[in-house]
C-alpha cells in the first residue's frame, strides 16, 4: 500500500484521479494490515506531511495517516514513540530544521491520535522538557504560535512548578525578541495574530498557576529596564499588558518605585519602552499602566525621571494620535504627561507645531469617533494654553483652528490642572510625607510656612496682589538686586527671641536699587507718597514746614478707643490717654500712672459705641496736634519753647496706600506687650484728602502718605514719626514765613479727594505681638472685578479757614458706591469669589463680607496692615481692563522672569527628589519617630504657634512637604 501511495504522488495523473485512488487507500485502512505495512505507510505519510512539495501532498499524507492510526492504534503507538518525538524536536526531519513550525503541527496532530494510549503520558513528560528547551532557543513567532496551539490542547505538556515559572520567564524573553520587518499589511496582520496567540498562552498559564504571574512580570521589567545598547526589546511585550489583572497595579507600581535596587537609568528605560507600547495595535490597558507608573514616580518625587521621559517621548506619544486604533490610549497618556509637566512649557511647546495639522485631519477623516475625540483633544490644548499663557505668537494659529469648538470653563481647567500636577499625587508609598496640590482651585499657589514665616508669607502674598508691582518691566532685575542687598545687610541680632523680626520693623519695604525712567525706585513708584509737616508757633505765628516721603502710614488708635482696654484715669474725660512708642516699634504704650494691674490676658472691649473705621484713624492721624508742656516746640524766632500746633498734609498720593494699624501696646507696669483688639470697619472704597501745591510754601507735589502723633509727651512724637529716607533726614529744610501770609496761602491751597479701592488686608490672629499667626485677604484680580475701574469721585477746592466737616474734602472718608456702579466696585454684596484668602500654603476663595466681619466672628483676628489701590480719575484710562481674549486670568511673564521660574522649578523638583531619596534610604534604619523630619529639632516659635494654626507645633512644615511650583 505504501508503494501505491508513493507511485500515486509521483504520477502524472490528474488531481481527480489521484483523489479517487487516495479514497480507496483510506477505505482499505479498515482491513487487516501487517505491522510492517503500517510502519511503511506511517513513514510515507510522515514524509508527505513534513516534506511534501505542495499542499495536496501534505493533505494526502494527513488523510492516510489519520485513517490508519485510528484502525491500527497499537502499531501507530509503537511508531510514534518518545524517541521519535525527541529526534523530531531536537534534530528535525530530513532536511527540515527542528525549529520548523511544521514539526510542531505534526506532533500536535499525532498526539490527538494517541490521546487514549498509555504511552502518551511519557511523551507529555518529554515534551515538557523539550518546550522549555525550545523557548530558551528564542524561536520565531510562527513556532511559538504553533506551540500555543499544542499546549492549549494538551495542557499536560506545559512545564510544572519551578519549570513552569522558568518556562513563563523564558517565553516572555522570547517575545521580547519578536520583530517584524515587513511593511505588507497581510504580513503585519499575521505577525500580530501570532503574537496574540503567544500572549494568550501565557494568560492561560497564569490563570491555571497564579504563582507564575509575578515572576513573569518581574522578567518583563528586567527586559524593558535593560540598559544594554545592543538589545532593544520588541514592543510585542505590550500584548501581555491586557492579561495582567488591573487589581495588581497598586502593588506592582509600589514595588517598582520604592525598590532601591532599581537605578534611575533602568527606570527611565522601562518607562520609555512602556510608552513605546502605545504603538501596539491590539494592546489594552497600556495607557492605564503607563499613567500609573508616572503617578507612582511622582508620588516618590522622582521628578528627574519624569522630566527626562516626558521631553524624550512627548512627540512620539503625540504622533500616535494620527492612528485611530491606538489614539484613545495615546491621548490619555499625552494628557497626563502634559498636564502634570507644570514647571515649564517646554513639553507643550514641543508638540505645538503639530496641533493644527491634527485638528484638520480629525475634521476630515470621516470617522464617527473623530468628533468626540477632537473635543477631548481641544480641551487639553485649552488647558495647556491657560497654564502657559503669554505666547500669542505660538497660540494664535491654534486658537483660529479651534475657535468653533466649545471651550472648557475656567473652573474646569483649574480643576484639571490641580488634579494632574505631579505634586498632587498622594504618596501612599512613603509614610510621613505630606503632600498638597501645587495650585488650589483658585489657580494660585500658596507659600510654605517654615515655622515662623507666616508674616513674611502674608506680605509677599499681599504684594503679589499688587498687579502693577509684579508686572513692572524691571521686576526680575529688582528681585535679583534686592536679594543681594538683603543677604548682605541682614543682621541676626535684630531678631527677637522668636527668631522672627518684629512685624512693625519688618514691614518697611527695602528701597529697590533699580530705577525707573523718572529716577524713582520701583518701591517709590508704587508705594511712595509725600506729605508736609507744618508746625505753627502760637506765640509768633511763625510756620515751619518740611516735606518728607513715606511708604506707609502708621495709624494710632483714637484715645476714646484705646482707653477702653483699661480703667479710665482720673481727670476730664476728654483728656486722651498717653500713647507712646514702645519697644514694639510703633505700638502704643500705656503708662504706669492710672493703669490698673493688668492680667496676662488682654481685655476684649465691649461697647455700644459704633466701631472705629479706617477713615477715622486716618483723620486722627491728620488732625492738628498741640505741642506744649514736656512736648513744647522750640521756636527759633522766639528763641524759646512755645506752644505750637502741628499739622500733616498729604501732598502726593501713592499708587498703593499702605496703612498699618498700631495694635500692639506696651504695659510699662507689667512689662508685657498687649494687643488692641478693637474692631475697625474697613471700607471697600475710601477717599484720601490730598493738598495741592501751596502758593507760598515751596513744596513739591507728588503722591504721598504719612504718620501722626496724638500725645502731649515727647515720646509720643515717635508714634507719629515719619519714615524719611536718609537723604531727606540729612537735607532737612526749614522755611520761616509770616503766620498771616501763610494762613492766606493755605486758604488758596486746593484739596483733591483721591479715591482708593481696597486691595489687600493682612490679619493678625492672636492676643499679643509675641504669639499668634498672620494671614491675608487679597482682592481677586482674576474675578469679575479684576479690572481697575474709575471711581466716582470729584475734586473741589475748599477753604480751609471755613473748617472741615466729616463729609468735606479735607478729611478722609469712606466712599459710597453709586447705584449705577455697584457692579464695578467691590462691596459687601459681591460674590464669594471676588476675594482670596491666603493662609500660608492654603489659598481659597472668599468674599468681602468675610473681611469685614472677621473680628466679629473671631475676636482675636484683627486687621493689621491694609493696602489700598489708587483709582483712576474720571476721564483717565483705567489700565486694568482685559483687552481681547485672554488665555489666562494672570498676565504673561517676561522672558527673563519666565526662564528664571522654569530653572527654579526644575531645581526645586530635583531638591524634592533628593530629599525623598534620602528619607527612603534612612527609613529602614531609623528609629521610630512621629516627626517626618527627624533632623529638625526645633519647634516653630511663638509667632506661628497653635493659636494661629500656621503650621502647628508638630514640626512637619518645610519645603519637602508641599509643592511651590510657580506656574
Amino acid at each position: 500500500m505504501d508503494k501505491i501511495l508513493e507511485g500515486l504522488v509521483s504520477s502524472d495523473h490528474s488531481v481527480l484521479v489521484k483523489r479517487a485512488i487516495v479514497k480507496k487507500v483510506v477505505e482499505a485502512a479498515e482491513k487487516e494490515v501487517t505491522e510492517e505495512q503500517c510502519r511503511a505507510l506511517f513513514t510515507v505519510t510522515t514524509r508527505l506531511i513534513l516534506l511534501g512539495e505542495d499542499a495536496f501532498q501534505k493533505q494526502i499524507g494527513s488523510q492516510v495517516l489519520e485513517a490508519y492510526a485510528r484502525y491500527h492504534r497499537p502499531e501507530f503507538e509503537r511508531f510514534f514513540s518518545k524517541d521519535f518525538v525527541v529526534s523530531l524536536l531536537q534534530q528535525g526531519y530530513g532536511q527540515l530544521n527542528h525549529r520548523d513550525p511544521a514539526i510542531i503541527d505534526y506532533i500536535h496532530c499525532c498526539l490527538r491520535l494517541l490521546i487514549s494510549c498509555p504511552s502518551v503520558l511519557e511523551i507529555f513528560s518529554m515534551i515538557q522538557v523539550e518546550v522549555l528547551r525550545m523557548v530558551c532557543e528564542r524561536p520565531e513567532p510562527a513556532v511559538c504560535a504553533r506551540l500555543n496551539a499544542l499546549l492549549s490542547d494538551f495542557v499536560q505538556c506545559i512545564p510544572r512548578d519551578k519549570s513552569g515559572v522558568l518556562f513563563c520567564q523564558q517565553l516572555v524573553r522570547t517575545i521580547s525578541y519578536f520583530h517584524c520587518f515587513s511593511s505588507q499589511e497581510h504580513e503585519l496582520r499575521e505577525y500580530v495574530g501570532q503574537v496574540t496567540k503567544v500572549s494568550t498562552l501565557l494568560q492561560n498559564i497564569w490563570k491555571a498557576d497564579p504563582a507564575t504571574l509575578l515572576p513573569s512580570l518581574q522578567e518583563v521589567f528586567a527586559i524593558i529596564s535593560s540598559t544594554d545598547p545592543a538589545f532593544e526589546p520588541s514592543i510585542s511585550l505590550a500584548s501581555l499588558v491586557q492579561h495582567i489583572p488591573v487589581q495588581m497595579i497598586t502593588v506592582l507600581i509600589k514595588s517598582l518605585t520604592t525598590d532601591q535596587n532599581v537605578k534611575d537609568a533602568s527606570m527611565t528605560k522601562a518607562l520609555c519602552r512602556m510608552i513605546d507600547w502605545l504603538s501596539w495595535p491590539l494592546a489594552q490597558h497600556v495607557d492605564t499602566w503607563v499613567i500609573a507608573l508616572l503617578k507612582g514616580l511622582a508620588a516618590v518625587q522622582k521628578f528627574t525621571i519624569l522630566i527626562d521621559v516626558t521631553l524624550l517621548k512627548i512627540e512620539l506619544v503625540f504622533s500616535r494620535l494620527w492612528y485611530p486604533i491606538v489614539r484613545q490610549g495615546a491621548l490619555a497618556v499625552l494628557s497626563h504627561m502634559l498636564l502634570s509637566f507644570q514647571h515649564s512649557p517646554e513639553a507643550f511647546h514641543l508638540v505645538i507645531p503639530h496641533v493644527v495639522h491634527l485638528v484638520q485631519s480629525l475634521r476630515t477623516d470621516g470617522l464617527p469617533t473623530s468628533k468626540a475625540f477632537l473635543l477631548q483633544f481641544t480641551e487639553l490644548i485649552h488647558c495647556m494654553m491657560y497654564q502657559y499663557s503669554g505666547f500669542p505668537d505660538l497660540y494664535d494659529h491654534i486658537l483660529e483652528a479651534i475657535k468653533d469648538i466649545p471651550k472648557p470653563g475656567e473652573e474646569k481647567i483649574k480643576l484639571v490642572l490641580n488634579q494632574s500636577a505631579w505634586t498632587s499625587q498622594s504618596n501612599s508609598f512613603v509614610s510621613g510625607l505630606l503632600r498638597q496640590a501645587g495650585k488650589s482651585e483658585t489657580g494660585k499657589t500658596g507659600l510654605v510656612n517654615l515655622g515662623n514665616t507666616c508674616y513674611m508669607n502674608s506680605i509677599i502674598q499681599t504684594l503679589f496682589m499688587a498687579t502693577e508691582l509684579h508686572e513692572e518691566e524691571r521686576t526680575i532685575q529688582v528681585l535679583e538686586s534686592a536679594k543681594l542687598k538683603v543677604s548682605s545687610s541682614a543682621d541676626p541680632s535684630e531678631k527677637d527671641s522668636t527668631g522672627q523680626t518684629p512685624p512693625e520693623e519688618g514691614e518697611e519695604l527695602p528701597s529697590a536699587p533699580a530705577e525707573t525712567n523718572d529716577g524713582k525706585t520701583l518701591t517709590e513708584t508704587m508705594f511712595g507718597g509725600k506729605l508736609i509737616t507744618g508746625i505753627r508757633c502760637m506765640q509768633c505765628n511763625c510756620i515751619s514746614e518740611k516735606e518728607e516721603p513715606f511708604t506707609d502710614l502708621s495709624l494710632a488708635f483714637c484715645p476714646s478707643a484705646t482707653s477702653q482696654n483699661g480703667p479710665q484715669t482720673e481727670g476730664p474725660p476728654e483728656q486722651p490717654k498717653v500713647l507712646c512708642q514702645g519697644s514694639v516699634n510703633g505700638g502704643s504704650e500705656i503708662p504706669e500712672a492710672g493703669k490698673a494691674a493688668a492680667s496676662n490676658v488682654p481685655f476684649v472691649p465691649v461697647t455700644n459705641e459704633p466701631p472705629l473705621s479706617v477713615p477715622d484713624l486716618v483723620n486722627y492721624f491728620l488732625a492738628p496736634e498741640t505741642l506744649d508742656e514736656d512736648n513744647a516746640y522750640f521756636c527759633e524766632k522766639c528763641s524759646s519753647l512755645q506752644r505750637a500746633e502741628k499739622t500733616l498734609k498729604v501732598v502726593s498720593a501713592p499708587e498703593y496706600l499702605i496703612l498699618t494699624l498700631l495694635r500692639f501696646s506696651y504695659d510699662a507696669k507689667c512689662h508685657v506687650r498687649r494687643k488692641i483688639l478693637d474692631n475697625v470697619t474697613i471700607p471697600p472704597l475710601m477717599r484720601l484728602p490730598v493738598h495741592g501745591p501751596s502758593m507760598t510754601a515751596q513744596c513739591s507735589s507728588s503722591t504721598s502718605s504719612s504718620l501722626q502723633v496724638d500725645s502731649l509727651e515727647s515720646s509720643e512724637n515717635l508714634a507719629k514719626k515719619l519714615k524719611p529716607s536718609q537723604k531727606e533726614e540729612d537735607e532737612e529744610e526749614k522755611e520761616r514765613i509770616d503766620g498771616t501770609e501763610q494762613i492766606n496761602g493755605e486758604e488758596a491751597m486746593p484739596v483733591l479727594s483721591v479715591p482708593y479701592v481696597l486691595s489687600s488686608v493682612v490679619i493678625h490672629s492672636g492676643m499679643s505681638s509675641e504669639s499668634g499667626h498672620y494671614y491675608s485677604y487679597g482682592r481677586n484680580i482674576s474675578g469679575a472685578d479684576g479690572a481697575q475701574h474709575p471711581a466716582n469721585h470729584f475734586a473741589l477746592e475748599e477753604d480751609v479757614g471755613n473748617g472741615q466737616s466729616e463729609g468735606s474734602l479735607g478729611t478722609c472718608s469712606a466712599l459710597s458706591i453709586p447705584t449705577g456702579q455697584g457692579d464695578t466696585v467691590p462691596d459687601g454684596v459681591q460674590e464669594a469669589r471676588d476675594w482670596l484668602l491666603f493662609n500660608d500654603s492654603r489659598v481659597t476663595f472668599t468674599s468681602f463680607q468675610s473681611v469685614q466681619n472677621i473680628t466679629n466672628r473671631f475676636p482675636k483676628d484683627t486687621a493689621y496692615v491694609l493696602m489700598y489701590r489708587k483709582q483712576a480719575l474720571q476721564g483717565q484710562d483705567a489700565n486694568g481692563g482685559l483687552n481681547g481674549m485672554r488665555l489666562s486670568a494672570e498676565p504673561p511673564l517676561q522672558k527673563e522672569l519666565l526662564d528664571a521660574i522654569i530653572k527654579d522649578n526644575k531645581l526645586f523638583l530635583q531638591e524634592q527628589e533628593l530629599n525623598a531619596r534620602t528619607q527612603a534610604l534612612q527609613a529602614p534604619s531609623s528609629s521610630c519617630s512621629f516627626r517626618p523630619n527627624g533632623s529638625d529639632d526645633n519647634n516653630p516659635p511663638g509667632s506661628c504657634g497653635p493659636s494661629g494654626g500656621g503650621g502647628g507645633g508638630g514640626g512637619g512644615g518645610g519645603f519637602n512637604t508641599i509643592s511651590r511650583l510657580v506656574f
